[in-house]
């Protein structure tokens, strides 16, 4: 092995850090966050083995929705629309934005919470500031600048594991409860396996992934769908590694928020939390003040690096279905409609903190939905990666398209046992 390799290894690892990254951390969103609290909370450490399962699912997922947008030169909903019906695409893009604008609304409310806690000012005010703020850099920010600025905001997950060890666990029952699955017994149970499975392999994550490879591409001179098809096989590898890093960096953060939840709050008694900030003030007086301000900072810096993606992804489901001129290279008055769908989004999730919401219930409830929808758009992308003629003759590989296969299977199964058991 040459001297260096593992500092050519190291900068080929920060090389190929993107979208994947971007992704991966933008599904540890406060809708995770809460979920992932939930669960700690009310089952303890019962669901941990769920992020050894998840991060290879959620992986190969990301990497096909990132194939597909590298190899087509086109999003997902581009794809869709030239394999399926119209009115099929429409009923699915419309759920999108409605379940991701009902995202928005309880992520701000959770950021706005947070921000309470540490300043003391009335959230309402948070809400109106942060959508404020998340709106203007959308829209003002070119791609490569919106990109840079998700990067960074990558590094508030580490709140996440810090606290895990701050507040301290019985590491011989993790370890158990890591390796040996619990299966759900009862309907709450199955219904939190598929909030913990919608919420981690999100509709709204597939979209996003493949629109963000057309958006790079676009950074990178490629202006035409002609210019942008195919892709290079070290192009591919060095897509595989991003997403790898960021999926598992998402599923560590995801086992480190159930770990601190199970052995605070339920292993308290607490087990009912009806907002996110109760679930950080919760951990005060049982962890600590440090503990509990890592733990909230981490709910409004991951709010930022989110809601625009939450938006984003629905805007370009639409713009991609509708014809619509669409891109985040793109000035306002270049894409107007495009734009507009992502304000009036973040604006109804602003009206719907003020008709008095509950965040953890919303936020719950939407990963329930996005695990009973995903699914069905699993299959979807299933039937978009092996057509050779669409892929240009570079479709999913047979160990990828199986691994989703069984992804697809898995979530279909969670989400009848949630209603027969």
């Amino acid at each position: 092995m040459p001297r260096f390799a593992p500092v050519r290894w190291l900068r080929l690892l920060l090389k190929s850090l993107g979208p994947g990254v971007i992704t991966g951390a933008a599904d540890d969103d406060p809708s995770g966050i809460a979920t992932y609290s939930v669960a700690g909370a009310q089952l303890g450490t019962k669901l941990l083995w769920t992020a050894l399962l998840t991060w290879p699912l959620m992986a190969t997922v990301q990497m096909m929705c990132a194939r597909i947008g590298m190899v087509t030169g086109q999003g997902l909903a581009a794809n869709f629309k030239q394999r399926f019906p119209g009115w099929l695409l429409r009923v699915f893009i419309v759920a999108l934005l409605l379940a991701n604008t009902i995202n928005i609304a309880a992520d701000l409310a959770g950021m706005a919470d947070a921000a309470e806690m540490l300043t003391g000012v009335t959230p309402h005010l948070f809400v109106v500031v942060f959508a404020i703020l998340i709106s203007w850099a959308t829209v003002r920010l070119r791609y490569h600048q919106i990109a840079s600025v998700l990067k960074w905001l990558v590094l508030v997950l580490f709140a996440y594991p810090i606290t895990a060890f701050v507040v301290g666990a019985d590491w011989g029952r993790v370890l158990r409860d890591t390796l040996v699955p619990s299966i759900p017994r009862t309907r709450g149970e199955w219904s939190m396996l598929v909030a913990i499975l919608g919420t981690t392999i999100s509709p709204y994550l597939f979209f996003w992934q493949a629109s963000e490879e057309v958006e790079e591409e676009k950074a990178a001179g490629l202006n035409t769908l002609a210019s942008r098809k195919g892709a290079p096989v070290n192009e591919l590898q060095l897509r595989r590694m991003d997403v790898g890093v960021g999926t598992f960096f998402s599923n560590v953060v995801m086992f480190f928020i159930i770990l601190t939840t199970a052995v605070t709050l339920n292993r308290h008694g607490i087990t009912h939390i009806e907002t996110s900030r109760q679930a950080a003030e919760a951990l005060r007086p049982l962890a600590g003040k440090f503990a509990a301000a890592l733990f909230t900072v981490g709910i409004v810096g991951v709010g930022f690096l989110a809601i625009p993606t939450l938006a984003g992804s629905a805007a370009y489901a639409f713009a991609e279905t509708l014809g619509w001129r669409q891109g985040l290279d793109k000035k306002l008055k270049q894409a107007r409609a495009f734009y507009a769908l992502i304000l009036l989004s973040t604006v109804a999730g602003v009206g719907l903190d003020f008709v008095g919401i509950n965040p953890v219930k919303a936020l719950y409830w939407t990963a329930v939905i996005n695990g009973l929808l995903a699914p069905f758009l699993l299959v979807g992308i299933l039937v978009v990666a092996s057509d050779k003629k669409l892929m240009q003759g570079q479709p999913s590989s047979r160990l990828g398209w199986t691994v989703v296969a069984v992804t697809t299977l898995v979530m279909f199964a969670a989400g009848v046992a949630m209603f027969v058991v």
